[in-house]
């Protein structure tokens, strides 16, 4: 939802203390823009949260929702870690100037040459997520006669509440070790018996765009008992337990979104309860939000273009992006809502589908969205759209991906820029 002080005096959304129509015309559309105050204020509400926890804590950037090298330059200012989940992540982590040792990296099928990357740069953590993976990272260790931090990633059997793509703690997952049949602790097994790895914990992650906190109450006590019966099988505590990320945002009114303070503080107390009643000592507790960080700091615009109208239907509303900037709405039935981001005083008028130009029936942005009157050449912006968007652009239909820009104090600055037509071929070879 957008607030009057978003609003400028000529009607217009500010975005970052920037005027985004003035935005559009500067970088053309279609345009991601972030308000980079935001994500440094998000990022302080959960660093700020644990501290008034009393907490050993780290807040670990997921870093699939948005990575660029400006994020991650944004994220060493803020004094946070990060989490990647490929090679190209790692990269671009590294190109930053992040620090090695704040980087985890995930994933289920990390390449010999992924973990070779992540072992020469002395990367903070490895999370093991398969016992393929264990005996691939064991001889890359061998061959460099190198040591590295490692977690085992589990599958503790609770999923979360959302899009049925978005769970990912439940037994029937491609993540992690299964702990019900036994898998788990085999692994645990595995890793204390190879002096190369140092375990520093565990790790379980049991879904996305979550809005209540039961799901990590319950996960909280399924991490204490899971250490529980390893110290008392195998004499290995956990230093750290990782909860994954996953909290919502409001992306409409139909969202409940809960705030970082609520999350943070019922996650601490349960971590408290549990130590007390199973007389273990408190561990560093790690998060990995992503999308709470960066989701609602993020903007699309969009140039309106042509429009089809039919008695009796709803009207298209037809924009110069769609599904190869966001392919959230086709793929999750992701809702957003957008405003007009020249006229943002005037009435609301119209109901209509927000369409894009890809060749693609299901190329719908928003199916309902109420707008006041529109013609082409208005600006149309998407609200909450930081998150899984650009990171998941793609080039359908031989689109150039969007150029990207962060404001700040009144200030904008380029930090992606647009593809131009020759970038989409610049890795084509003639066949004739």
């Amino acid at each position: 939802m957008i607030s009057s002080e978003l609003t400028s005096e000529n009607g217009h959304l500010m975005i970052g203390g920037v005027d985004s129509v003035e935005l559009a015309s500067k970088y053309q559309t279609p345009l991601v823009v972030y308000d980079v105050e935001e994500i440094r204020k998000q990022i302080q509400l959960f660093k700020n949260s644990f501290e008034d926890s009393g907490l050993k804590y780290q807040v670990s950037y997921a870093s699939k929702a948005f990575a660029t090298i400006a994020m991650y330059q944004v994220l060493k200012q803020e004094n946070v870690h990060t989490d990647v989940v490929s090679g190209g992540e790692l990269y671009t982590a590294l190109k930053a100037g992040f620090p090695a040792d704040k980087i985890s990296f995930h994933g289920n099928n990390k390449s010999q040459q992924e973990l070779e990357m992540a072992v020469d740069n002395n990367i903070g953590v490895i999370i093991l997520d398969n016992f393929y993976e264990i005996d691939l990272l064991e001889q890359v260790l061998e061959d460099k006669d190198s040591t590295v931090n490692v977690m085992l990633r589990l599958t503790p059997g609770i999923s979360a509440h959302t899009h049925k793509y978005d769970q990912t703690g439940q037994v029937d997952s491609k993540f992690g070790f299964d702990v019900g049949s036994g898998q788990a602790s085999k692994a645990l097994k595995k890793v204390l018996a190879n002096k190369r790895m140092n375990l520093i914990g565990i790790h379980a992650h049991i879904g996305s765009q979550i809005f209540g906190i039961e799901g990590f109450v319950m996960l909280v006590k399924k991490m204490f008992e899971i250490s529980a019966n390893w110290k008392k099988e195998f004499d290995y505590l956990p230093q750290v337990i990782n909860l994954g990320g996953g909290f919502g945002i409001t992306y409409n009114d139909q969202d409940e979104a809960i705030g970082p303070d609520i999350f943070i503080k019922n996650i601490a107390e349960t971590v408290k309860q549990q130590s007390s009643d199973k007389d273990m000592p408190i561990p560093e507790i790690w998060i990995e939000p992503g999308r709470s960080i960066v989701g609602p700091a993020g903007f699309s615009l969009y140039t309106i273009g042509s429009r089809k109208d039919v008695p009796g239907l709803t009207s298209y509303v037809n924009v110069d992006g769609g599904m190869g900037d966001n392919i959230r709405p086709a793929l999750y039935q992701a809702k957003y809502e957008a405003v007009v981001a020249n006229k943002m005083d005037e009435a609301l008028k119209e109901d209509v589908h927000i369409s894009g130009k890809y060749c693609e029936s299901g190329d719908i942005l928003i199916d309902h969205q109420k707008l006041p009157e529109t013609k082409s050449g208005d600006i149309l912006a998407v609200l909450d759209a930081g998150a899984y968007g650009y990171s998941m652009a793609s080039n359908y239909n031989r689109n150039p991906r969007p150029a990207v820009v962060f404001a700040e104090n009144g200030k904008d600055k380029l930090v992606v820029e647009r593809e131009s037509y020759d970038d989409l071929i610049k890795l084509d070879r003639d066949y004739i």
